[in-house]
């Protein structure tokens, strides 16, 4: 009986890890194929068989013989920009929103938050023809400006939450020990919020990092955000897939990394507030 009960407990987790692998295997396939397109020749890569001779080629065209790593620094310098400003911002602006009582607060928020689920083509138009006439096409003030209504709305709904989840109780005793409003804010609210400002941060910059809709019609060919770049890849009359899967492999490293680097924070700071008493 014994002997029984020890075999059941080991096939438990046994089959528990392995419907796990099995989902993620299922989850990350179409990663998993874009990959090996990307070792495909033109002339393999329409085959389903995972077996198939390896080459460098479209690694090399797009890496060594493009201007890829420009497009990628240009990506890289309008999303991380627009995170920073969305957090400089946004920190101080949903802390009024979770403290401060004053009239249309809520409508307040709403409008905020409404930026983040207006369709991008909406306000891209109006935008390009101002753009045009103030000088801030194709900058990176320009971009990085616009791309507050994707950033800014999260970060803000986000961090709200946290700040009404610290009791203000808290705040009054660092009052009374003599704390300065910003030493309170900087030193004791900061830390306490810190998971939920990574994880937002976070989600800010995957989504700013794969914005097409704004960078296709607000820039030109000063700056080219590698979401546009793949599009040169897609000629009149056939596409490229081995070289786009390239361009997307590598275009989505930043995130990966970034992800596994801070994921302790990014899991906490996604769940941290989601139950309460």
């Amino acid at each position: 009986m014994k002997g029984h009960t020890m075999k059941t407990g080991i096939r438990e987790p046994v089959f528990r890890y392995a419907v796990l692998i099995l989902w993620a295997v299922f989850a990350l396939f179409p990663l998993i194929w874009m990959v090996i397109i990307s070792f495909k020749s033109d002339a393999e890569v329409f085959t389903t068989t995972f077996w198939f001779n390896p080459t460098l080629e479209n690694y090399e065209i797009v890496l060594l013989r493009s201007d890829y790593f420009k497009y990628f620094l240009d990506n890289l310098i309008i999303s991380g920009g627009a995170v920073l400003v969305s957090v400089l911002v946004g920190v101080p602006a949903a802390y009024a929103l979770a403290r401060f009582q004053f009239r249309g607060k809520e409508d307040l928020a709403f409008t905020i938050l409404s930026f983040k689920f207006a369709p991008e083509m909406l306000v891209v138009l109006p935008l390009l023809i101002i753009y045009n006439r103030i000088g801030l096409y194709d900058t990176y003030v320009g971009l990085i400006w616009v791309y507050q209504l994707i950033t800014m709305p999260l970060l803000i709904w986000v961090l709200r939450g946290y700040f009404e989840d610290i009791p203000v109780e808290v705040e009054q005793a660092a009052m009374l020990d003599g704390y300065k409003w910003y030493h309170i804010f900087l030193k004791i609210l900061l830390p306490l919020i810190r998971p939920g400002l990574v994880a937002a941060a976070l989600l800010s910059f995957i989504f700013a990092w794969n914005t097409f809709t704004f960078p296709l019609l607000l820039s030109g060919i000063k700056i080219i955000p590698v979401t546009v770049e793949a599009l040169r890849y897609i000629g009149t009359d056939t596409v490229r897939y081995g070289q786009m899967a390239v361009a997307a492999t590598v275009t989505a490293l930043p995130e990966v990394i970034l992800a596994l680097l801070i994921q302790k924070h990014l899991v906490r700071g996604l769940s941290f507030g989601a139950v309460k008493g």
